[in-house]
């Protein structure tokens, strides 16, 4: 199933995309895309819906962030070799873990606004799944069963607020309002064969950025989760990003920063697109 959240900022209804690609509405049956729904049981409960039976929602209309009432948000760094070497940091040995403010999630299509200040953003296009199974001391062969399923992610970066004013650690880099476009949609885990397989790619106005594959992963997400989960809890709705390929702009000779203005279009394969402008601050 491909889920998915419509409707204005704050109010968005739970939906389906059919075969076709129109967007259903869900919110007959669920309230919303959130660790409930996320339960082995309620996607199942979820499947035995028609999507046809389901009213079609307005053409056009805006989606948000595929899933809802998210209380972690939380990354992976430096997990793609060739990154971690643009970036000259050391291959790490265990994964690199950082949170993100869930209230920086917006949608896939939403402006990314320049934070006060800043004056190095820059882009990240990353695979994030998300649990659906209460995840602790997970063992690595069963890592994947805690998975619901899979979204394209942004992690939109300031590097002067993550490496020049860090403090030692990343977050006043990574949490910054709109830093965190999630979607188009939720794939869940049936739909994608291989998940450590999928070409990704990011454009900034038309330019290829970032071209890489999951395949290139340091730590893979079975691992990641049997890790995780030795450290903490990790419980259904939690979205965690896995980390990028090379081509930031970080990396680049000199960098070219995003300015106001410029398009990112993200895709990864069976994930979607989504596609986001970047815009000067507003009050």
């Amino acid at each position: 199933m491909k889920l998915v959240r419509f409707g204005a900022a704050g109010a968005e209804k739970p939906g389906i995309v059919d075969a076709q690609g129109v967007v259903r509405d869900l919110s007959g049956h669920v309230k919303d895309i959130n660790g409930e729904v996320l339960s082995p049981a309620g996607l199942d409960r979820l499947r035995a819906i028609d999507p046809k039976s389901l009213p079609a929602a307005p053409q056009g209309v805006r989606l948000g962030p595929p899933v809802g009432g998210v209380r972690n948000f939380l990354a992976i760094g430096l997990n793609y070799a060739d990154h971690a070497k643009e970036a000259g940091m050391p291959i790490p040995a265990e994964p690199i873990i950082f949170a993100k403010m869930p209230n920086c999630m917006v949608g896939p299509n939403d402006d990314v606004m320049v934070p006060k200040g800043s004056s190095k953003l820059d882009y990240e296009v990353e695979i994030a799944f998300v649990i659906g199974t209460r995840a602790r001391y997970v063992a690595e062969k069963d890592a994947l069963s805690h998975v619901a399923g899979y979204c394209i992610c942004n992690d939109v970066s300031e590097r002067a607020f993550q490496l020049e004013r860090s403090g030692g650690q990343w977050m006043k880099g990574k949490c910054a309002e709109t830093f965190g476009p999630l979607g188009p949609w939720l794939v869940t885990r049936d739909e994608i064969a291989d998940v450590q397989n999928l070409a990704m790619s990011l454009d900034v106005n038309g330019e290829r950025r970032q071209t890489g594959n999951t395949k290139t992963m340091i730590f893979g997400i079975r691992h990641l989760v049997h890790y995780m989960s030795q450290f903490m809890v990790l419980e259904p709705g939690d979205v965690i990003a896995t980390g990028t390929p090379p081509g930031v702009a970080q990396g680049m000779k000199p960098p070219k920063w995003l300015k106001p203005g410029d398009v990112m279009t993200l895709r990864i394969e069976g994930l979607g697109e989504q596609k986001s402008k970047v815009v000067p601050f507003r009050e």
